[in-house]
């Protein structure tokens, strides 16, 4: 990996730029990218295309009857689990071209035999464009990942944009007040959310440079950057590479209890009532005894899920 230290002008002589100008013009980088991001997550009701993720519940057994006296308990049916699959999130990919490398395109810099050249495409690559890759896959959700997505119990969160308002996942249990002896038989499958999960992105933060580089045109003049000049570049070679990169600076999400990345925000808990069965009578008339099993017992979670970010 190679960085370049680019020039800026000033006073009438030519300046390498110190790491703080170096720092601003990553942050422009990710600024741009999070404008319109090359990876994009989306939210629909079903049908995405990341790993679908299950939610489990209990519902009652079903209800048991006599003409002559209360089903026992060892004969009516015990509480089974409703497994609701969520897959929501829909991430693509964006084609994005990239101005190409003319042999003037990028900044100039200083050989280490004090000459002036240009830095090539991969030169402006590894000096900018992997290096803002490298902080926007981090685990936290400040301006520096803007663009990037997370996951929240909250639709609003100060510094991003919900994507969609339609959850990505539901925590759901058996809701435990809604079955009663005297309603026997019950409905079976009674539940109350007890988690929303929603996905945002990070909102990113604008950049004013201190000092923009040079350049050669073609006629070999030095010329410097205007800022709209040097962010159409890094935003046309940051989407590139963060969408399409063979480098190992591709960015990727994946979802579930398990895998490589940084967490992005909250896990999501499936939660589940341990309970063997609650068993209910009801004496509706003497030619007509019946029992019902209902969910009980306490919260345990069985999996937590997890929105990961990572550069592949």
């Amino acid at each position: 990996m190679t960085v370049r230290t680019p020039l800026y002008y000033v006073s009438g002589n030519l300046r390498e730029m110190d790491s703080a100008m170096m720092d601003e013009i990553k942050s422009l980088a990710i600024y741009e990218y999070s404008l319109n991001p090359s990876v994009a997550l989306s939210v629909s009701g079903s049908g995405g295309n990341l790993t679908s993720i299950n939610d489990t519940r209990l519902q009652a057994g079903a209800a048991s009857t006599s003409v002559t006296a209360f089903p026992n308990e060892a004969t009516t049916a015990e509480p089974s689990t409703v497994t609701v699959s969520y897959q929501r999130i829909t991430k693509t990919n964006a084609s994005v071209s990239v101005t190409s490398d003319t042999g003037k395109t990028f900044p100039l810099f200083y050989t280490s035999g004090g000459n002036l050249r240009a830095m090539d495409a991969t030169d402006f690559l590894d000096t900018f464009i992997f290096p803002s890759i490298d902080t926007l896959v981090l685990g936290t959700t400040t301006t520096s990942q803007g663009g990037t997505y997370f996951i929240s119990t909250s639709t609003t969160v100060a510094g991003s944009t919900l994507v969609s308002a339609t959850p990505i996942f539901l925590d759901t249990r058996a809701d435990t007040s809604l079955y009663t002896a005297d309603e026997i038989g019950e409905t079976l499958d009674q539940p109350i959310t007890i988690n929303s999960y929603y996905l945002h992105k990070v909102d990113g933060s604008s950049v004013s440079l201190s000092q923009v580089p040079v350049y050669a045109d073609v006629n070999n003049n030095i010329k410097q950057f205007s800022q709209a000049e040097i962010a159409s570049l890094l935003s046309e070679y940051i989407r590139n590479a963060a969408a399409s990169s063979t480098g190992g600076y591709q960015i990727t999400y994946t979802i579930g209890t398990a895998g490589t990345g940084n967490i992005r925000g909250t896990g999501m808990a499936n939660t589940i009532l341990n309970g063997s069965g609650n068993y209910q009578t009801r004496f509706v008339n003497a030619d007509d005894y019946r029992a019902q099993e209902f969910p009980d017992g306490t919260p345990v979670t069985t999996d937590t899920y997890y929105l990961r970010i990572n550069k592949i």
